[in-house]
């Protein structure tokens, strides 16, 4: 029999489910932070605005797990983050109507892919978990590529105003099982200058290519691909990337196919709400335990939060989100082992070095 502690197999990591640990109170947490805004909009007949809610929204899902002092300092931080992302965005797609849509895809583009490297350093730097840039580039990028549905200081009062509410309830996650007083608290890790640029050049230049190579493609605006370039360097090591990477893109299609089916039936805006909220909780209940498990959840979730913000046919909406997801994936996942690569013969050359420097 195999001990409890034994390693795991691939195929044992691909398809079993992480230990749950009480996964279901920050998933209604995050849920309920994404639920009330939305719950507005529609009363206020402002559903338009829902993209700058849920990008908000994405402050709850930070520092999952940790003290609460800790956790809303960290999720202060990435509202602001985020609020600044969806600023950003609207400003860009207010552009767009001025110079162009090709021009501004562009330029979205390549303003994505420094705010990527710049927000995984930070990130990094910080010790704030989940890592990488995923949620503050996907703000950015898709605010940016949908028509400017408010004045940009609208997008950003209401963006703000959703994150503050996270935090909010965040704090009060502290009397509702979320303090965890035992939690490890280690001080952030020292990056030195060196890794912070060889961090950005790579969370930067993966998203340039891959969003050049969508763009290239044919499709509009590929920050689907740009998104899923980065989702596996967030992974400790090679091999969790190469995990990560293949479980985006085989989650993904099964994402597509559930987001075909919801899509597949006349639905009233508040009927996507209530989607999109379940949706919400059940990505947080199992994004912790099996990534692509979690990518069945996570990819309807947000073609449906884009559908609300920005409606468009369904059927060339998904071939090009999986197209990007290849591409994104197919970029990011180069990235890795060509990175990988360079260090073992780096490592290898330093081997030879230090035998032949010692006497014989």
């Amino acid at each position: 029999m195999t001990p409890p502690d034994a390693p795991r197999s691939a195929w044992s990591r691909a398809t079993s489910l992480g230990p749950a640990r009480s996964d279901h109170v920050p998933a209604a947490r995050i849920a309920l932070g994404l639920a009330l805004p939305l719950a507005v909009l529609l009363l206020t007949d402002r559903i338009e605005w829902a993209l700058y809610v849920g990008f908000g929204a994405f402050t709850g899902i930070y520092s999952r797990g940790e003290p609460t002092l800790l956790r809303s300092h960290r999720q202060a931080l990435m509202g602001l983050v985020l609020t600044a992302c969806v600023t950003l965005g609207s400003v860009l797609a207010l552009l767009g109507e001025a110079i162009g849509e090709g021009a501004e895809s562009w330029l979205a583009l390549v303003i994505g892919a420094q705010v990527a490297g710049g927000v995984a350093v930070m990130v990094r730097v910080r010790g704030i978990r989940p890592a990488g840039a995923l949620f503050p580039l996907f703000a950015l990028a898709a605010v940016s590529a949908a028509p400017p549905v408010a004045p940009i200081p609208v997008a950003a009062l209401v963006a703000g105003t959703v994150a503050a509410f996270c935090v909010l309830l965040g704090l009060l996650g502290h009397w509702t099982g979320e303090a965890h007083p035992g939690a490890e608290n280690p001080p952030p890790p020292v990056v030195p200058g060196r890794e912070r640029a060889a961090e950005f050049a790579l969370y930067a230049g993966v998203a340039l290519v891959a969003g050049t190579l969508g763009l290239l493609s044919g499709i509009a605006n590929p920050y689907w691909a740009q998104i899923a370039a980065i989702v596996p360097l967030s992974a400790p090591g090679t091999a969790a990337r190469v995990e990560r990477g293949l479980h985006r893109v085989v989650g993904t299609a099964a994402g597509v196919l559930a987001t075909a089916f919801l899509l597949s039936f006349p639905a009233e805006p508040w009927q996507l709400v209530v989607w999109v909220v379940l949706l919400q909780f059940l990505t947080e209940l199992f994004v912790l335990r099996h990534y692509a498990l979690a990518l069945l959840f996570i990819t309807p979730l947000a073609l449906l939060m884009v559908q609300l913000g920005h409606p468009q046919p369904v059927g060339p909406l998904l071939q090009a989100r999986v197209l990007e997801t290849v591409i994104g994936v197919a970029v990011g996942l180069a990235a890795v082992l060509a990175r990988d690569l360079a260090t073992r013969r780096r490592g290898r050359a330093a081997s030879r070095a230090g035998r032949i420097s010692r006497p014989g």
